[in-house]
């Protein structure tokens, strides 16, 4: 009856079927946890960008890697702006995705330590080589307020650490690099700045992280699930209607062939010999043996 599953298309058939079974399981599963990390981090901002601002100090010292639970966090910083080593850092967007730079200026703490400042964005330079137009920072003491960050890596940014660019300029925020450049104790991590807001609206401010969308992760996770369990169904539905195929044809073979009555080959009815003709077709009269 299903003899023909064993034919070589059907065995290619049925092994492609289910080597895409768990791999469809496997991708649902993919998109599903991909859908459940970006749950986690939208609570994750939104629980950080609600609590209090304490002074960075207490959450980063020279070196210090800053854990994901602190990312975000609301954070003040008081010092005076060190625009001497300041930096841009290159082909940073805009909210309007405009390509510029973001400006990162050095805060002096009272205590002499440093912590970066990211003050925000502003259009680049004619020509990439040259420093783009950057307002000043404030003069003397201020306090500044925003989101503590931790240092960009390729790794985690996926923006390539470029050698050789023209002096102030660099490709990653990095706590260490301005460390050795500056030759001074760098707080790790750096913050967005949020407030004093410049005057003017530039540098401009870096918009808030968004943690309202989930995305479509979920919805492609239930399609990945759904493809798996069509892959079964299609198999049955192809193998019942190639077994119906073949049994139709081999109906159709058997009724419109003609056979014979069994009596013999060309015999006539009723038992008796065909009458033989000349070739003027008269007949030949039969004569017995003597």
């Amino acid at each position: 009856m299903y003899r023909f599953l064993l034919s070589r298309q059907w065995v290619i058939l049925t092994l492609v079927a289910l080597a895409l079974i768990p791999t469809m399981i496997e991708l649902g599963f993919w998109q599903f946890h991909r859908h459940e990390r970006r749950v986690a981090q939208n609570t994750l901002i939104a629980d950080n960008l609600k609590a209090s601002p304490v002074p960075v100090e207490e959450l980063s010292s020279p070196g210090h890697v800053v854990p994901r639970a602190d990312y975000w966090r609301r954070v003040t910083a008081t010092g005076t702006f060190d625009t001497a080593h300041e930096v841009v850092v290159r082909r940073r967007t805009s909210s309007d995705d405009r390509v510029g730079a973001h400006v990162l200026t050095p805060l002096v703490l009272k205590d002499g330590r440093i912590v970066l400042v990211n003050r925000g964005w502003v259009p680049g330079a004619a020509n990439q080589r040259d420093y783009p137009d950057v307002p000043p920072a404030p003069k003397g003491e201020v306090t500044v307020a925003g989101r503590l960050k931790a240092d960009e890596t390729t790794g985690a940014s996926g923006i390539k650490d470029l050698k050789g660019l023209p002096d102030r300029q660099v490709m990653l925020i990095s706590s260490r690099q301005q460390a050795e450049l500056i030759g001074r104790e760098v707080l790790g991590g750096y913050i967005e700045q949020t407030e004093p807001e410049a005057a003017g609206g530039s540098p401009e401010q870096i918009a808030e992280p968004d943690h309202d969308s989930i995305g479509a992760h979920m919805a492609y996770a239930v399609q990945w699930w759904l493809f798996a369990a069509g892959v079964p169904v299609g198999w049955i539905v192809l193998a019942r209607r190639e077994k119906r195929d073949r049994e139709n044809g081999t109906a159709d073979g058997t009724t419109d062939g003609t056979t014979g009555n069994g009596d013999g080959d060309g015999d006539a009815p009723d038992g008796t010999a065909p009458e033989a003709t000349q070739e003027d077709g008269s007949a030949i009269q039969a004569t017995s043996p003597r």
